[in-house]
């Protein structure tokens, strides 16, 4: 099994709005991450990063957003174009497992006409729906489509063994949305990695009790939060955070993978 990290592009944005109250006016770019995943047993992507239109036009596609998030995106870090690079094709994508479907992370929604879509319940309904201070963040025109998913329930299946062979596991992780996911990767030589989305967007968040910039239920996200550093105290577990512009220097990206 391999892993893979990727950014489509950047975000700029005021850091308090990763850290909650914290370094107000500082302004930061931060990657968006998505990963691939090479199984034996197929091949799985977990979120698909920014929609190519955002590199055409981003305020057209996201509207209001572009004055709080500011992207950087070119064609070349479209999902698909990056997918292309390390010899993937869309139609080879078994499995995409969503963290949430927040902008940033659900863009490629879509593209893989041979994928099943792994997502909580919670978060389809939510995502449709949201209360009105989540509400830009969701562009109903990424995931509003005719998809071929495979729905979760939250902590009735917390754990989900997804190849029923203990390499890799989705963890129902909300508090960032109602319906937030994060996954683990086990590998034979590299060790464990949990790629935790939005439920922690730095390693701040790890070392210090601050809440993320943007929550849906703050006793949620810290619950999820502290499971992370459980992971990574008690497990070792390596905790890949979300937008972490300091923590993303440190992995090796694609076309280098973990094994």
């Amino acid at each position: 099994m391999k892993l893979y990290f990727f950014s489509s592009g950047t975000l700029t944005c005021d850091k308090s709005l990763l850290t909650m109250g914290r370094d107000v006016g500082k302004m930061v770019t931060v990657p968006v991450p998505f990963f691939l995943i090479d199984h034996p047993k197929g091949k799985l992507l977990y979120d698909t990063g920014n929609a190519l239109e955002v590199s055409e036009d981003a305020r057209k596609h996201w509207g209001p957003v572009c004055d709080v998030y500011i992207p950087t995106m070119s064609k070349d870090d479209y999902i698909l174009n990056q997918l292309e690079k390390v010899g993937v094709k869309p139609e080879e994508i078994d499995f995409v497992i969503m963290s949430h479907l927040h902008l940033d992370h659900a863009g490629g929604v879509g593209a893989f006409p041979n994928a099943k879509y792994f997502v909580q319940k919670e978060e389809l309904q939510w995502a449709f729906a949201p209360q009105f201070y989540q509400k830009p963040a969701y562009i109903r025109a990424d995931f509003d489509k005719d998809m071929n998913w495979y729905v979760l329930n939250g902590y009735a299946d917390d754990g989900f063994d997804f190849f029923d062979d203990g390499s890799l596991f989705i963890w129902f992780t909300p508090g960032h949305t109602p319906g937030h996911q994060s996954l683990v990767v086990k590998l034979n030589k590299d060790g464990s990695f949990v790629l935790t989305g939005d439920c922690c967007y730095v390693e701040e968040i790890l070392n210090e009790d601050v809440l993320p910039g943007l929550v849906w239920s703050p006793p949620h996200s810290v619950e999820s939060i502290q499971r992370l550093r459980h992971a990574r105290d008690v497990y070792g577990y390596a905790i890949v955070t979300g937008h972490d512009p300091w923590g993303w220097e440190k992995y090796k990206k694609a076309p280098e993978y973990y094994e």
